[in-house]
Order: structure tokens, then C-alpha cells, then sequence
């Protein structure tokens, strides 16, 4: 059983020896410093075995010097031991005997020789030095360590009632997760309560710094260790975690060969993998407390070499940590930078702490860093204030930068371009809700700077690229370029996907959903309205984006199906979603599309009006150029005047007594493929342009659609190629 000082090791063997569930007679030797000398060890297991009633006469007199392991003992020892009919259980309290000692080799041989007949119950602070993988192979060893020492929840309240300390069931959580359950902290926290007015706010405060904590740890911990030991556990203290490498940088090589033995003497320091360790976190405040106290300054000085060494092996978070806690901003800033990690800053990957620790960042560190031309500050303050929702701090943290961008020379080689990066990135991240042309500007100057900086470096940074594609991929989706706005829209989705950016990978699909509807593949539409409704990824924010895009696609999706209703309702939402988020291009894509539902449905004034609403909002020509095309057949659409009139205005059909649909011939695939274009009111040009044929071929299978269908305009042909199921 290894655990800790205070772990309730002994306490959890004496409660197991009074449970009467021991096979045999029990003896119990509690070793100290002294004992660990086989002369004295010796002589006090035979006492404790003659105290539990076995008899040793024939094991004969302990050795009395310690010089030389005596086999021929341990060998009458165990031939007792083994006579005996029921095994004997031996606890050896506090033992802690050094490696390939005397008494280490004497114990073994003790165990190997007494087999089955001696249960030995070792209780120490760290591994003893006995041979274990052996019986761990042989599935004769149970192992008990600091994690099933550790209270749970319910047994931390149940000390605590003990104590008559009564607390809430979070605040029993809050103090077992701040002990990580260690015993001794549960116990001196319970008796600091008993009594107290506001136990709920003990809780609250309780760490390491707490007196009785800290006496405790004082001496059980840090009192018994050498100096050299004790210098090597206080500068430790001060990353979060440290390996054999990062303890020599800090302390020097004589006290980092110390390492090994500290972690594997002191059950308080626990392995995390691959050669890292942390200290129990009760620990370790203490241990920061007495640095601060004993050696004034030196925690910042060890923070800036811890900063040093994780930089240089390409830990970047760590190194940011620890500049930062060293009080040495412009450093950490520097870093983030020269990583180009301001996705971290701005909330754009799943790391934030970055954007929560440049919260305490001085303000006077921002203006001292610009006026002396170094924008590096000013850029992390800009980005995590924004992170944070809070935008006059970022516009102020802008206007610094942007200043001392002024004064710094263009050729400053890829450190100045990943400022520029950085700063493009920065805006984008403000402007691409509020502001599209400046985002759109930025996107395109983050994008020249991509040539300019290190691809391996950039190629750890798929956020960047996914706000970068994800911006100029919409403006290519609104300007009517929409081969390149896929390409780039697909790729900003892998990189957002990569990165686990939920807000980014929905922006894509949602304006390729759209695209998709643009082109007239319905079916990829669909795939991709569904996949940005139903994210598999974990939000980590609100969506930048209302998804009235999507509710359009969807719609659009409908009409091309025959379902007007379904249709309808879709465009509807839309509606009411474009009321409270306003975006000109999809609220023109949705006069295109409820126009062409009401052409669908015969009601060509409806459809007028829709469309007049919509052209003021709707600037790219090729858009123009659609709503124009879907006016011409609106007024196609119009009822005769041979109808009536509905109470809405508009007039209602004559009975319509013409047979059946025909079609003369069937359509070819390309002509076919023509006609799904056709519905979607795409010009001629934009159909060639789609399926990678000339303008006049394209002419020529119109005119043959036309032919078979016994049609003479698009609406006509679209319509009757409704009623005949081909769409």
C-alpha cells in the first residue's frame, strides 16, 4: 500500500484488522529511521510475531549486525512460518528501506522462502524496493495506491458529518476535487469547520495556504527532506507539470539527478505519462507559498526559464502560461504571435485559455508595447477582448496596433508578416457579421500573407485558413462564382472540421447549401441543410450566423420536389429569421425562390410583388439577372382574365378542360440535365457555363426541350415538365 503522508494508510490496515476477515494471527511492526538497521528490524518482527502468538523458537536469534544478509535466519524464520497451518499476515508500517539494502534483500528472501504462509501487508510513502513484478505476474499481489486511497464524495460528507460540519452537496464536491480526497486535508478542513459561521465560504477559500494545511505539509513534507531535495520540490512547484529535463533546466544538473528519487519517494507527485509528472495540487500551493516566502522573486525567474524551455520544445500554451504568470506579457504575447496561434485568442479552437489569462494583461502594457513599434500586446489584448464579446476594448487594442503597424518597416521579413497575419485575422474575426466588404478585405490580405509565412508553421493552424476560406468562399457564393465558391467553401469546411470549430463548419455548409440550391443539385442541397442543422461537432459558441441560409436551401430543396407547402413554410422561417439577423443576398435568394414557389402555384402578381421588394437588396448582377429572368415568367404566370378574382387580388384560373400532358419524345440526359437548370431560372450563359457547354449548344437543346414538351417558353416548359414528373 502506497499513499502519500496522511492518506489514511495505516488507518485503513488497522480497519481491516478489526474486521476479524485476517486468516491468521496478525503482527504489526511500525518502523521508523532507526529500524530500517537489520539488527534492530530484525528482533522486532520476531517480538511482534511472539506478541501475535506464533511461535518462532526455531527461527533462534536475530542477527545482531547488519554487515552481511543472514540467509541461514530467514531461512529458519520461514521454515516456521510454513510448518504453521494457517499463514501468518506480517504488516510492515512505514517501511521505507533504501534499494538493494541489506534489509530490502532480507525481506525478499523472507517472502520468497515463506511462500503461501506469510501475507506481508507493506504500508509505505513509495514503492518499496522488493521484487513485485514477480507476485504482480504471479497474481499474488494486491496493490493499493493514492486513488484508492482518495475519499469519494460520499465518504467526505460522511467525515464531515462526523465533525457535525454540514455542507451542500456542490461545496462537498468542491472540497473533495480541491484534496483530490486526500485524507488529511479532508480531516484538517472538517476540523476548521466544526464551529465555523460560514463553512460554505471555508470551502470556498481552502487550499494549501491554509494554516493547518501548510503546517502539516511543513512537517511531514518538506522538513524531512535534504536541502538539495527541498530546493528541487520548491522550484518545481512552479509549472503545472514537470519532467527530469525541465527540473534540470530550472535548478541546475547537481539537484535535477534528484529528480527520479523525488518522484518515486513521494506518493504526493503523480505520473501523468511519458516521463511527466504533477504535484497533488494541496501541495503545490503550499510549496509556492514557501518559495515566495523563503526566496522572494525567484518564482518569477524560474516561471521565465520554465517559459524558455517549453518555447523550445514546442509547448507553446505552457510557455505562454508561464511568461505570463512570470509578469512578462510582451513575452507571452510574443509568442502567440510568432505561432500565429491568435485562434486560441480569439475562442477559434478548443484551447481558451489563452483568451482568460490575457484578461489580467495591464492595460499600460498594451501602450508602452505600440509606442515602442511593437504591435505583438496589443494584437492578444484585441483578440481576447473580442472572444469575450467586449468590442470597445478591442477597437481601442486596434486603434494601438494599427498605429504602431504605421511606423514599422514593410521589410521586416516573415516576423512582420505574421503580425500582418495576425492583425488580418483579428479583423476578420470583427468585421465578418458587421462589417463584410472590410472582412472580406482582410480575408484576401490574410490570404496573400499565407505565401509569406512558414508552411510548417501554418500548417499547425487550420483555424486560420477556416476563417479565411469561410469568408472569401460567401463573397464568392454573392458575387455568382460559384465553381470557385465551392472549392473554397469545401476546403474551409475540412480545415473547421479539423480544427473542431463548430461556428466556422457551419457558416460553410450553410452557404454551400445554398450554393448547391444555386446550381440546381438539390439532392447535395439537402446533404448539406441537414448537416449544418444537426452539427456533429461540440458548440463551443453561439453560431455566427442566423441560418436563415439554410431555411432557403431547404425551401428551395422543396420546390424542386413539388412539396409548395413544405416550401412555403421553410421561406417563411426565413423570413422571420431575416427580420431580426437582416442579410441582403439571402433575403434576395428567398425573393428568387418564394417567387418561383408562387409561379409554381399560378400566381404571378404574388410573385411580381415579392420580386419588386427584393431588387433593391440584390446588387450582383448575375442575381439581377435571375430576378429578372423569374419576372418575365411571373408575367407570364398571370392569370387570364377569363377567371375570377380571390379576396388576395389575384385571379383564378379558368376550368381547365385541355387533355392530359403529352410529350413527343423522350428528353435526352443532357437535355435533361438542361432543364433542371432551367427551373432554377438560370440564364443561358450561366447554364453553359454549369454543365461546361457553349452558349449555342445550349440554345440547341433548348429548342429541342421545347419541341418535345409542345412548349414555347420556359415556364411553360418547367411547368409541364412538373406535370409529367420529370423534375
Amino acid at each position: 500500500m502506497a499513499g502519500p503522508a496522511g492518506s489514511g494508510k495505516s488507518a485503513l490496515v488497522l480497519l481491516w484488522a478489526h474486521t476479524g476477515k485476517v486468516p491468521g494471527p496478525l503482527a504489526w511492526v511500525s518502523c521508523d529511521s532507526g529500524d530500517e538497521l537489520p539488527g534492530v528490524f530484525w528482533p522486532c518482527v520476531l517480538q511482534a510475531l511472539r506478541h501475535a502468538g506464533v511461535d518462532v523458537a526455531a527461527a533462534g536469534e536475530a542477527p545482531e549486525c547488519g554487515d552481511a544478509l543472514d540467509y541461514v535466519f530467514i531461512a529458519r524464520l520461514a521454515a516456521g512460518l510454513t510448518a504453521r497451518s494457517t499463514p501468518v499476515a506480517l504488516v510492515l508500517d512505514d517501511f521505507h528501506p533504501a534499494a538493494g539494502s541489506v534489509l530490502a534483500e532480507g525481506v525478499a528472501y523472507l517472502l520468497k522462502r515463506a511462500g503461501a504462509a506469510l501475507r506481508l501487508v507493506v504500508v509505505a510513502r513509495r514503492d518499496p524496493p522488493l521484487p513485485l513484478h514477480r507476485s504482480r505476474l504471479a497474481g499474488e499481489l494486491s496493490e493499493i495506491r493514492m486513488d484508492d486511497l482518495a475519499f469519494s464524495d460520499r465518504e467526505t460528507a460522511a467525515l464531515l458529518d462526523q465533525h457535525g460540519v454540514a455542507l451542500s452537496r456542490p461545496s462537498v464536491r468542491a472540497l473533495r476535487e480541491r484534496t483530490e480526497g486526500w485524507a488529511a486535508g479532508l480531516r484538517l478542513a472538517a476540523m476548521s469547520m466544526a464551529g465555523h459561521s460560514d463553512p460554505e465560504g471555508f470551502v470556498r477559500q481552502f487550499t494549501g495556504d491554509d494554516q493547518a494545511v501548510a503546517s502539516y505539509l511543513l512537517e511531514e513534507v518538506l522538513d524531512t527532506q535534504s536541502p538539495d531535495m527541498r530546493r528541487l520540490m520548491l522550484a518545481t512547484s512552479v509549472p503545472e507539470r514537470v519532467n527530469a529535463e525541465l527540473a534540470t533546466a530550472l535548478v541546475g544538473r547537481t539537484a535535477g539527478k534528484l529528480f527520479s528519487a523525488m518522484v518515486e519517494q513521494n506518493a504526493f507527485f503523480r505520473p501523468l505519462g511519458h516521463g511527466w509528472y504533477r504535484g497533488h495540487q494541496m501541495l503545490v500551493t503550499f510549496l509556492r507559498l514557501r518559495l515566495r516566502h523563503e526566496t522572494p522573486g525567484l518564482a518569477g525567474e524560474l516561471q521565465r526559464k520554465a517559459a524558455a524551455w517549453f518555447s523550445g520544445q514546442g509547448l507553446l500554451t505552457e510557455a505562454v502560461r508561464s511568461a505570463a504568470e512570470a509578469g512578462d506579457w510582451p513575452c507571452a504575447s510574443r509568442l502567440i504571435v510568432h505561432q500565429l496561434a491568435i485562434g486560441q485568442a480569439l475562442g477559434l479552437t478548443d484551447d481558451r485559455f489563452t483568451a482568460e489569462l490575457f484578461r489580467n494583461m495591464p492595460h499600460h502594457v498594451v501602450t508602452r508595447s505600440a509606442a515602442r513599434h511593437e504591435p505583438e500586446p496589443a494584437l492578444v489584448c484585441a483578440a481576447a477582448a473580442l472572444s469575450r464579446g467586449d468590442t470597445s476594448a478591442c477597437d481601442e487594442a486596434l486603434g494601438h496596433i494599427e498605429r504602431a503597424l504605421a511606423r514599422r518597416s514593410d521589410a521586416d521579413g516573415e516576423h512582420g508578416a505574421r503580425i500582418r497575419l495576425t492583425h488580418s485575422v483579428i479583423i476578420i474575426q470583427r468585421t465578418r457579421t458587421s462589417d463584410v466588404p472590410a472582412a472580406v478585405r482582410a480575408a484576401a490580405t490574410a490570404q496573400a500573407l499565407f505565401g509569406e509565412v512558414s508552411p510548417e508553421v501554418l500548417g499547425d493552424r487550420p483555424e486560420l485558413r477556416a476563417l479565411v476560406l469561410s469568408t472569401l468562399g460567401g463573397e464568392e457564393l454573392r458575387g455568382g462564382r460559384l465553381k470557385a465558391a465551392e472549392t473554397t467553401l469545401l476546403t474551409g469546411l475540412s480545415a473547421a472540421t479539423a480544427v473542431g470549430n463548430s461556428a466556422l463548419r457551419r457558416a460553410c455548409l450553410e452557404d454551400l447549401a445554398l450554393l448547391q440550391a444555386l446550381r440546381g443539385r438539390f439532392r447535395a442541397a439537402a446533404e448539406f441543410a441537414a448537416r449544418a442543422e444537426h452539427p456533429t461537432l461540440t458548440a463551443r459558441s453561439r453560431p455566427d450566423r442566423s441560418g436563415a441560409a439554410v431555411l432557403v436551401a431547404k425551401g428551395w430543396v422543396d420546390l424542386a420536389g413539388d412539396r409548395l407547402d413544405a416550401a412555403e413554410s421553410e421561406l417563411s422561417r426565413a423570413g422571420t429569421v431575416l427580420q431580426s439577423s437582416p442579410d441582403p443576398f439571402v433575403g434576395a435568394v428567398r425573393a428568387l425562390v418564394l417567387s418561383l414557389t408562387n409561379i409554381a402555384e399560378g400566381r404571378g402578381n404574388r410573385a411580381l410583388r415579392t420580386l419588386a421588394s427584393s431588387r433593391e437588396h440584390a446588387t450582383a448582377p448575375w442575381l439581377l439577372q435571375r430576378l429578372d429572368a423569374a419576372e418575365r415568367e411571373a408575367h407570364v404566370a398571370r392569370p387570364r382574365p377569363a377567371g375570377g378574382f380571390r379576396a388576395d387580388g389575384e385571379r383564378t384560373r379558368a376550368p381547365d378542360t385541355a387533355a392530359a400532358p403529352q410529350i413527343f419524345g423522350s428528353l435526352s440526359g443532357r437535355e435533361l440535365d438542361v432543364l433542371v437548370h432551367l427551373a432554377q431560372m438560370m440564364t443561358t450563359e450561366e447554364i453553359a457555363a454549369e454543365l461546361y457547354l457553349s452558349v449555342n449548344t445550349v440554345k440547341t437543346h433548348l429548342k429541342s426541350v421545347y419541341r418535345k414538351l409542345a412548349v414555347t417558353r420556359r415556364t411553360a416548359a418547367v411547368r409541364r415538365a412538373r406535370e409529367l414528373r420529370l423534375l
